[in-house]
């Protein structure tokens, strides 16, 4: 004699595997649910009571998601916004993230960058050096007027 499990309870084990894995925004979550073939009404049900744990936190998901790609892969805030909105992240909750990494500092990680590329440019021209780090650059999306600064500063 086999018992079924309880639903909710199936959805709530499924939900708490994928946060051990690395923490999720609540979009994230809903997707992993609904993929099990989990009722929606009962997903719901799961994710407000993980979020009244404390286990599901889209503001400081947004928070460590947008610092640690900043600061790790170089990324810029138009990149971020766009990676946190594919993971369900509410506009406000990025507004808010975004609003933690300031200009300077998105100068500072791009320079940085450049530099790093530059190493291993060193046999380039000045016009091959140019369009591969702005390539580069605009790739991790920053904006045009901010790569023309820094590589008008850069010794190419």
């Amino acid at each position: 004699m086999q018992i079924e499990a309880d639903p909710y309870s199936v959805a709530t084990k499924i939900a708490l595997n994928a946060l051990s894995r690395r923490a999720k925004s609540r979009g994230e979550l809903y997707a992993v649910l609904l993929k099990k073939n989990i009722d929606p009404d009962l997903i719901d049900r799961v994710l407000d009571r993980l979020t009244e744990h404390k286990l599901i936190d889209d503001q400081a998901f947004a928070n460590d998601w947008s610092r640690s790609r900043h600061i790790y892969k170089g990324l810029s805030r138009n990149v971020l916004a766009r990676e946190l909105r594919q993971k369900g992240v509410g506009d406000i909750e990025i507004t808010v993230a975004l609003e933690q990494i300031a200009p300077e500092s998105e100068r500072a990680v791009a320079t940085a960058l450049v530099e790093k590329k530059l190493r291993s440019l060193q046999r380039e021209s000045s016009e091959v050096k140019y369009r591969r780090i702005s390539g580069f650059l605009a790739r991790k999306g920053y904006p045009h007027q901010l790569i023309s600064q820094i590589l008008r500063d850069t010794d190419l």
